[in-house]
């Protein structure tokens, strides 16, 4: 039917034939029908209205709603994210970027989870080192979600599993440390197991998270113990002090001791070589003189008697004259005499004037003395 036959069934005329209808007033008409349609009111011939119309308008009303119901099935997954369509709640299916759709609420929903951003935890905690040491250490763990199902699935509070878990690993990774090698030249390698484990646990978890980075952002001890870890580190310092000072008077007090070793070592060995060459020499000399004794006994044996007393009165102070039957007066420095006795091997002795002779009669008495070393009268 045409909607200009005499305006018979236009929705849009006016009930008194003066023109067009108001715009509120055909909506509120609309509502009217529509809502007596759907509670099963009185039928159309007792409300005044023509029942083809209301059926007309009822459909057009069904095919508004499935519009819309259809239309808040469109959705949009940006770049960096992906999307999950749950399905009664299950999971369905995983949605890359871009324009999509799926049924419409109640049948389908879509959770979409950022997988290009990464967020970050912290987490600061007394720990116990393997020397029986607390360390106070502050930890902050960066990670992204990288899978989607299992971020949503697996997990139901992934930032407070997350902090469990890096609680976990990182006190065992402290506990098997100690408290310098934390606090000092340890820092990176703690980051680095910390995460190795902590990604470890997340994978048997299936949380669905990569942990990107774990930084130790502070290291330190507690406050409460603060002022007996000065005293602590001002005691090793003085430790240290106390040992570059031993080792620098080793260094020095050590290269002495050996150089005087060596020297005596050496002294040692030339006076063994001196006594055995003496001994070698005394022997030769021995065999030299048997030689000789053997061949003229008494000459041997008044040579040797000679030079024993020899060697006997160089040391001797006493003085042996032989004035015979003279009557001379006979004058002898005997304290230069003396005193050129008693020098020793090598010094030359202070020059002995001439004895002056004072004679009256008769020759001049002969004197014997027995130098040291000659033997032969003077």
């Amino acid at each position: 039917m045409a909607w200009d036959d005499g305006d018979k069934g236009n929705p849009w005329r006016s009930d008194k034939g003066k023109g067009p209808a108001d715009l509120d007033a055909i909506v509120r008409d609309l509502q009217r029908r529509l809502v007596a349609l759907f509670r099963g009111g009185r039928s159309g011939a007792s409300q005044g209205g023509d029942p083809a119309l209301n059926t007309r308008l009822a459909v057009a009303g069904i095919v508004v709603l499935a519009a819309v119901w259809f239309a808040t099935g469109l959705y949009r997954v940006e770049e960096g994210e992906r999307g999950l369509v749950l399905r009664f709640g299950a999971f369905q299916r995983l949605v890359q970027p871009g324009q999509q759709w799926h049924l419409p609420w109640p049948i389908e929903s879509v959770e979409k989870v950022n997988i290009a951003a990464s967020d970050s935890v912290p987490y600061r905690a007394n720990l116990l080192t393997r020397d029986e040491n607390i360390a106070d250490v502050e930890i902050v763990v960066q990670f992204k979600r990288t899978d989607v199902k299992g971020f949503l699935f697996n997990v139901r509070d992934p930032k407070t599993m997350l902090t469990s878990v890096a609680s976990s690993a990182l006190r065992e990774v402290v506990g098997r440390n100690t408290l310098d090698f934390v606090l000092q030249d340890g820092r990176t390698q703690v980051a680095h197991e910390t995460q190795d484990l902590l990604q470890a646990t997340l994978d048997s978890y299936g949380a669905g998270v990569t942990v990107s980075e774990v930084n130790v952002k502070d290291a330190g001890f507690p406050q409460q113990v603060d002022d007996a870890v000065q005293e602590a580190a001002k005691a090793s310092d003085e430790k240290q002090r106390k040992i570059l000072e031993a080792e620098a008077y080793a260094n020095d007090i050590l290269p002495k001791a050996r150089g005087e070793a060596e020297k005596r070592r050496q002294d040692a060995e030339a006076y063994s070589a001196e006594a055995v060459a003496r001994a070698e020499g005394e022997a030769d000399r021995f065999e030299q003189i048997l030689v000789q004794y053997r061949q003229a006994p008494a000459v041997t044996r008044e040579r040797l008697y000679i030079e024993t007393l020899e060697a006997v009165l160089a040391s001797t102070t006493k003085v042996l004259v032989d004035i015979g039957n003279g009557n001379n007066v006979l004058y002898l420095p005997l304290d230069q005499l003396t005193q050129k006795r008693s020098a020793a091997p090598g010094v030359e002795a202070p020059a002995v004037p001439p004895a002056p002779l004072n004679s009256t009669v008769g020759p001049a008495p002969r004197t014997r003395e027995r130098e040291s070393r000659t033997g032969t009268p003077p």
